[in-house]
């Protein structure tokens, strides 16, 4: 499975953590950044990985920043995108079940980079429900997207 990947500079140690442990079960790996501790601003990099999934050029994305939030507030402006922030590996399999999301966003402040990789594992590894509640919910959730576009002023 191709993920991209993208960090801010407080989940750049983590980002390579993960990278090397999920790309050894196979998985191609597309690093989009930042590659240093330097600061940068966490929505470029959201924005870069959830494209790459919206345009299916990648089938999932993780992303990493200091709390996991500002990523997945990112991310899930960018169409078709449900970035779940994850804090454990039930929460992991939660939002793939239960919600299809198809970006994960890890805290690099509140968990390890072993806490991450296994968290990442998980949620790359569980399926999405095919029970029909979870379906109808996932795509309640994809019409709000569609009927709330930009309001004009």
């Amino acid at each position: 499975m191709k993920i991209s990947v993208g960090s801010d500079h407080a989940g750049c140690d983590h980002k390579s953590k993960i990278i090397k442990e999920v790309s050894s079960l196979g998985h191609t790996m597309v690093d989009l950044g930042t590659n240093s501790s330097e600061s940068v601003d966490y929505p470029d990099y959201a924005e870069k990985c959830a494209a790459m999934v919206a345009c299916r050029e990648a089938k999932m994305a993780i992303l990493i920043c200091g709390t996991g939030i500002g990523m997945s507030i990112s991310a899930n402006k960018v169409k078709g995108i449900r970035a779940a922030v994850c804090w454990n590996t039930e929460t992991a399999t939660l939002a793939r079940q239960h919600n299809d999301a198809n970006v994960l966003c890890l805290g690099a402040r509140f968990l390890s980079p072993e806490e991450c990789v296994k968290i990442a594992k998980v949620f790359i590894q569980t399926p999405k429900s095919n029970d029909e509640r979870h379906i109808r919910r996932v795509k309640k959730i994809m019409s709000i997207e569609e009927r709330n576009k930009t309001c004009e002023q």
